[in-house]
């Protein structure tokens, strides 16, 4: 599990503009590392603009799964992962960066603003905190935690019966 983008946009009439974004392109070799930015930034851009206001989705994109949230206010976010990436936690991600960058960034700046003159800085640590999605969401720790009781308690049911 992955994730390779995380973007934070503003959908205006009729292009989307990009406010802030991270990226983990240390899976890619050095030369290719631009072009993938590139490639996740369009990409990230082109879903907002064809979503609706109000709307969640997940999009395939080659190998990639995107997921977009798009709120009434204009403000969206997207998040390039592999498709191991369970789409629950992606959600949840975007709706905290969106909460907390509506909180921390005036709303007059989206519609002009550019990744050089927004100042929110949480993004980068937001992504390396979601890579691994069973420490940083609750629900995927509890659902962890119970699949390994479930393996222990078969283990031990087979071994009782192995004895008797």
């Amino acid at each position: 599990m992955k994730l390779y983008s995380l973007s934070v946009l503003y959908k205006g009439e009729p292009k989307a503009v990009l406010l802030k974004a991270a990226y983990d392109v240390s899976s890619f070799s050095f030369f290719q590392r631009s072009s993938v930015q590139e490639f996740m930034t369009f990409t990230s851009q082109l879903i907002v603009e064809r979503s609706a206001k109000g709307s969640r989705a997940s999009v395939k994109e080659q190998e990639y799964l995107c997921h977009v949230y798009v709120r009434n206010d204009s403000l969206a976010g997207v998040v390039i992962a592999d498709s191991e990436y369970p789409s629950r936690v992606a959600f949840t991600l975007l709706e905290k960066v969106l909460d907390e960058f509506s909180k921390q960034v005036d709303k007059v700046e989206w519609p002009v603003g550019s990744p050089a003159t927004i100042h929110y800085a949480a993004l980068d640590g937001h992504l390396s905190r979601y890579q691994n999605p069973r420490e940083a969401d609750p629900m995927s720790k509890v659902q962890a935690e119970l699949d390994e009781t479930k393996i222990i308690l078969a283990r031990k049911q087979n071994s009782c019966c192995a004895i008797m």
